[in-house]
């Protein structure tokens, strides 16, 4: 079980290397004479997967083209260059476009409960409580500012120590599998699949990103220069209220979800089913709330030196196609 889990969980992480930019088409035909076409901005298949098994672009009198990344950094590098009009990432991805000066708003959040984050310690490793963590090396992935590295942040302020209290290392989550396996690692902020690769292999969950410990939100956004056409805007609108509808239904036909990962990226069933569970399961109109909230999480990682300049989050905000 532990080897199968672990191989697939390589396996994924193979398919989003492979950056594919595509025009696979899932607008009903009735919409293929249209002249709009937006091309959505997607990690892993994420959307596409869940739109294509739910059926929720049929009827819709645009047409949709795929531009598929390996990643939030290069998927928001293609919107800044213009090759998709939309972005979709988790609250710290697009909070590091903003600052880092990508033209696009916010138009719509997605949340889900924020168990798919954790901090994983080796069953041997002595630590038992987050005060335990002081002085120890904790390995974050994938990179600087991701959304394992708040939970760490967030988890130690609540805890009443410092961030410098701990020694962080970023690693790949492939290369920290490795090495989380062998016991070369006693600490791991994790997420998703390799989360529950870790637990498999001598880990225990000491602390995971429910009840607040990260926000839950991600969220759509949309190029200024997308938002400026009246006849795009329109159909990012139509398009959300259709995410919308198909989030519901992964909520409601888990089973059906896993298989359509399965099939479309190519996960064993073991990752399929850690991938359906740890999916989005909203589409929420941006209101106050969800910016102080998410503005909590700029003002934290900017308060360690990860987010630099800040973001101001309501700012970022176009609150006019979902409402």
């Amino acid at each position: 079980m532990i080897r199968r889990l672990a191989t697939a969980a390589l396996s994924v992480t193979a398919l989003l290397a492979l950056t594919a930019c595509g025009a696979d088409s899932s607008a009903d035909a009735a919409g293929s004479g249209s002249k709009v076409t937006l091309t959505i901005g997607d990690q892993a298949k994420t959307l596409q997967t869940i739109v294509a098994a739910s059926g929720a672009l049929k009827g819709a009198k645009y047409n949709v083209k795929w531009a598929e990344f390996e990643g939030a950094a290069p998927l928001y590098q293609a919107v800044q260059a213009g090759a998709a009009d939309t972005g979709f990432s988790a609250d710290l991805p697009a909070l590091q476009a903003l600052s880092g000066g990508v033209k696009i708003k916010n138009i719509a959040a997605l949340k889900n409960d924020g168990t798919h984050v954790g901090l994983v310690v080796r069953k041997d490793s002595g630590i038992d409580s987050v005060k335990d963590l002081k002085g120890q090396k904790v390995v974050v992935s994938s990179a600087k500012g991701s959304i394992s590295e708040y939970l760490l942040a967030n988890v130690l302020k609540q805890n009443g120590l410092d961030y410098k209290d701990v020694k962080v290392q970023y690693l790949l989550p492939t290369d920290a599998q490795a090495a989380f396996s062998s016991g070369r690692i006693k600490v791991w902020a994790i997420f998703g699949v390799y989360q529950a690769v870790a637990l498999e292999q001598g880990g225990k969950l000491l602390v995971d990103g429910a009840d607040g410990r990260v926000s839950g939100y991600g969220f759509v956004n949309a190029s200024d220069k997308a938002l400026a056409d009246s006849s795009k805007k329109a159909a990012l609108s139509d398009f959300l209220k259709r995410l919308g509808t198909a989030l519901k239904w992964t909520s409601t036909h888990k089973d059906a979800y896993a298989k359509a990962i399965q099939e479309r990226n190519g996960a064993d069933v073991s990752v399929a089913k850690t991938l359906a569970s740890a999916a989005y399961g909203q589409v929420l109109p941006i209101t106050d709330d969800v910016n102080r909230t998410v503005q909590d999480v700029a003002d934290l990682m900017n308060s360690i030196g990860v987010l630099d300049p800040s973001v101001d989050v309501a700012k970022s905000a176009d609150t006019s196609l979902l409402k």
